[in-house]
């Protein structure tokens, strides 16, 4: 049967099936992902890691479009792979999977550059939908995630003057956050490094009262908005 790929995005049609790493340290959950992975259609699980060690070794190499990952690993954690696989590779999309959906970790994990984030019991169809999703550009969360982004971004929703009490260095950084610019890519744009986007950023959460990039940018742009 021939597959219907009038639904995969432009920018990755070229080479279907689409590429996905796992890394997650239970064996039983991973093998059960890998061959959910495979059963989608146009989708193949690359590469599924036991570690935040080994995905940082073995990841790269296997050129993933989306990483599936999850929080609590052994050693290195899910969020801190997180960061450092966003800096290797900037262009893959990386959505964090978890049994948790406590608020601190699904902040600190946007913070890191993920681009979705996912409870483990969603069901396999919505699995599917947000890989797609989040290769067309967009941020899946689950509907309870999503309600504490939101609640949260009520709790401390600055005023517009306060969220725009930033310098032109800063405002120019938010600028290129705002558009989904990794660290790397803020950092390459300013001819800056990578560790002084991250203490721009810093500053810039402190001033803006907010515990993510993703909350950054929404508020900033709400901000602009006339």
């Amino acid at each position: 049967m021939k597959r219907n790929t009038s639904i995969i995005p432009t920018p990755f049609a070229g080479h279907l099936p689409l590429r996905v790493a796992l890394v997650e340290d239970e064996q039983k959950i991973r093998e059960s992902w890998s061959r959910l992975i495979d059963s989608f259609p146009d989708f193949k699980c690359v590469c599924a890691c036991e570690s935040g060690e080994e995905a940082l070794r073995s990841v790269a190499a296997s050129g993933p479009d989306v990483i599936l990952m999850d929080v609590l690993l052994p050693g290195i954690s899910g969020i801190e792979c997180t960061m450092r696989l966003k800096e290797l590779l900037p262009r893959t999309q990386i959505i964090i999977l978890t049994a948790l959906d406590d608020d601190e970790l699904i902040f600190r994990a946007l913070e890191a550059g993920a681009d979705g984030y996912l409870l483990k019991r969603t069901k396999p169809a919505d699995m599917r939908a947000a890989l797609l999703e989040v290769l067309h550009g967009g941020a899946p969360m689950t509907s309870a995630i999503a309600r504490r982004v939101v609640q949260s971004f009520r709790r401390t929703s600055p005023n517009r003057q306060e969220a725009l009490r930033l310098s032109p260095r800063e405002e120019e950084l938010l600028e290129f956050l705002a558009k989904g610019y990794s660290n790397k890519e803020i950092a390459d744009q300013l001819q800056l490094s990578v560790e002084t986007v991250r203490s721009y950023l810093k500053h810039i959460y402190e001033k803006m009262h907010v515990r993510s990039r993703t909350e950054a940018a929404v508020r900033y742009l709400n901000a602009k908005s006339p």
